[in-house]
């Protein structure tokens, strides 16, 4: 049996990558909800109906464990997916807790896309740590974009970033949490906005221990290979165009991986 990772896009092969690192004895299914991306610019009901969607395909391929690689999808509709789905159902959500416990008394900025800065889980856990006083939101959706376009580092993503930056204290922050999985792509560009640098923390391969905690609880580890198999919106097996996509964007995050080693 293989484990289902899905997201709204490409932005999730950041936790499959994690996953193929820690699990390499397991297969996959990785579903990219092309036809929808971004969720965190859609509205609630439209982002459970898509993930209840990709959870009942992950349903008919008979995965053992399903992980919601989207910290949009989690934030919204993952209560609902573990009423309706009796599979387990891992998310992911931003890293926020570890970056609170390392910061001390710096500030932490948290970017995301607009849905989960807006909803109410992001807002909560960091409540659950009394940190309101110290951690900032920001939404990037445009991040989404450049990285789905395959466009990392370019002028227009600098500025991007720049325009979205703007009017912040960045000396005052020590950590930024990568609240979205499509911005682990962009590391680079926004290391350069800080001076004295910035520690970068994601949730990916906190979701992925889980995972495997999850499944040596229930006597289901291994039994594969780390063979993949692509689907996007509706179940439909991806084409050429999407699974080199894949290939390329899991590339990149093994030359990330090993310039940050």
């Amino acid at each position: 049996m293989s484990i289902g990772i899905f997201d709204s896009g490409l932005g999730g092969l950041t936790v499959l990558d994690k996953a193929l690192r820690l699990l390499p004895d397991e297969d996959y299914v990785y579903y990219a909800d092309e036809g929808h991306v971004p969720y965190g610019e859609k509205s609630p009901e439209q982002i459970v109906a898509y993930s209840t969607a990709a959870v009942s395909f992950m349903e008919s391929k008979q995965v053992k464990a399903v992980v919601i690689a989207c910290n949009t999808a989690t934030s919204v509709a993952i209560e609902q997916l573990r009423a309706r789905f009796s599979m387990p159902i891992v998310g992911i959500e931003p890293a926020v807790k570890p970056a609170v416990e390392q910061a001390g008394s710096r500030r932490i900025l948290v970017m995301a896309t607009p849905v989960t800065v807006r909803e109410s889980k992001l807002r909560q856990l960091i409540a659950s740590l009394d940190a309101e006083d110290t951690v900032d939101l920001l939404a990037m959706p445009g991040l989404v974009h450049f990285c789905e376009a395959e466009e990392y580092d370019s002028p227009a993503v600098r500025q991007y970033i720049a325009s979205r930056l703007e009017g912040k204290n960045l000396a005052e922050y020590s950590d930024l949490v990568l609240g979205c999985t499509h911005f682990n792509h962009f590391k680079k560009p926004l290391a350069a906005f800080f001076p004295g640098g910035i520690r970068m923390l994601d949730g990916s391969m906190g979701t992925v221990r889980r995972l495997k905690d999850l499944l040596e609880k229930q006597g289901q580890r291994g039994g594969g290979s780390g063979r993949i198999e692509y689907y996007v919106t509706d179940g439909q097996p991806a084409g050429e165009a999407v699974t080199a996509r894949a290939g390329r964007l899991l590339a990149r995050l093994k030359e990330l991986e090993a310039e940050t080693e």
